[in-house]
């Protein structure tokens, strides 16, 4: 199809959801059973309050979540088969190379964040911690630090490649190496399995998203924009890290290359309850509604929101990827 002609398709189909389709809540009434949504562990805070706020206008959908490393969320599709009817990545490419095609047809960019490094109440050296020193006071043998695991978790590799940028940002040759072999007894499943060691003063500091640290109110440096993989101007220079990781099949491996951070979400192709996936996601996806409970909650949204499976969404969905294509020129 011709992009004129597809743009005046996806124009019609616009105006008709806007005539056809009901507010929500206004049929919240057709909307029962259980939806089972898997997320990462950096959305638990806001998906709670935004499942709450959902089932004021679905109160006869039961939401269960299941919050873990997005890896290890896709797996549970692909490897265990396990039902699912929402999934959201912290790595919107998650989605991409462990579901599509095969257990999922499209994929949603629907939020951004960046990576910090939160510190203890009594996190050693933390007076004297800046952007220029980090590196140092991580390194010190009286000082302990955690991180996430890479093969299971999309903080862990981006805290590698954040390790990684800065050999190269602060000029320190074998910067990386040391930081990497350095308390590896501290790398937990996922990012927020850290926040107790860190409560208990068992560590210092440790490598997370600032949506995270602010939700549980923690302090945190703020790391120069070259390494902490938040903006898009420097998605070149991100590109310079990489990290090899598990493929898709056991016993594969594949290479993550740095990029800015954004979060995406798709409903599996088996989905059991996929009218309420579909009002979920619908919902998630309202800069008015979902939107508004991630920027409280530091994540900025992605909106209009941005997928490289337009073809593939389905109608009700197509207005929010016009959205994007429109901001884009």
């Amino acid at each position: 199809m011709k992009k004129v002609e597809r743009a005046v398709l996806i124009f019609f189909v616009f105006l008709f959801l806007l005539t056809v389709t009901a507010p929500l809540g206004a049929r919240s009434h057709e909307l029962s059973g259980e939806l089972v949504i898997f997320h990462a562990g950096s959305l638990a805070v806001p998906f709670k309050q935004i499942c709450e706020e959902f089932n004021r206008y679905y109160p006869k959908v039961k939401i269960v979540r299941e919050a873990a490393g997005s890896r290890v969320c896709a797996r549970k599709i692909a490897e265990l088969h396990r039902r699912c009817d929402v999934m959201a990545s912290a790595d919107y490419t998650v989605i991409d190379t462990l579901l599509v095609d095969e257990y999922a047809d499209w994929n949603i960019r629907f939020a951004s964040n960046e990576m910090v490094i939160a510190m203890g109440e009594d996190a050693r050296k933390a007076g004297e911690i800046s952007k220029d020193n980090w590196y140092d006071i991580l390194l010190r043998k009286d000082a302990a630090f955690g991180r996430s695991d890479a093969n299971s978790d999309p903080c862990g590799y981006r805290a590698v490649l954040v390790v990684r940028l800065a050999e190269e940002y602060y000029h320190r040759p074998g910067l990386a190496k040391k930081m990497l072999a350095k308390d590896r007894r501290y790398i937990r499943p996922k990012e927020v399995d850290l926040l107790a060691l860190l409560e208990v003063g068992e560590i210092d500091y440790i490598f997370i998203y600032r949506s995270v640290a602010e939700q549980h109110k923690l302090r945190y440096l703020v790391l120069p924009d070259e390494i902490n993989l938040k903006k898009q101007e420097f998605a070149q220079l991100y590109k310079k890290a990489s990290v090899r990781v598990t493929g898709k099949k056991p016993g594969t491996f594949i290479s993550k290359t740095g990029e800015p951070i954004v979060y995406g979400v798709t409903i599996p192709k088996n989905a059991p309850n996929r009218k309420a996936a579909m009002a979920f996601v619908t919902f998630l996806l309202d800069g008015d509604k979902g939107g508004t409970i991630l920027k409280a909650n530091g994540q900025t949204p992605v909106v209009p929101s941005p997928t490289d499976t337009f073809d593939k969404l389905p109608e009700s969905l197509k207005r929010f990827a016009l959205a994007a294509e429109r901001r884009q020129r």
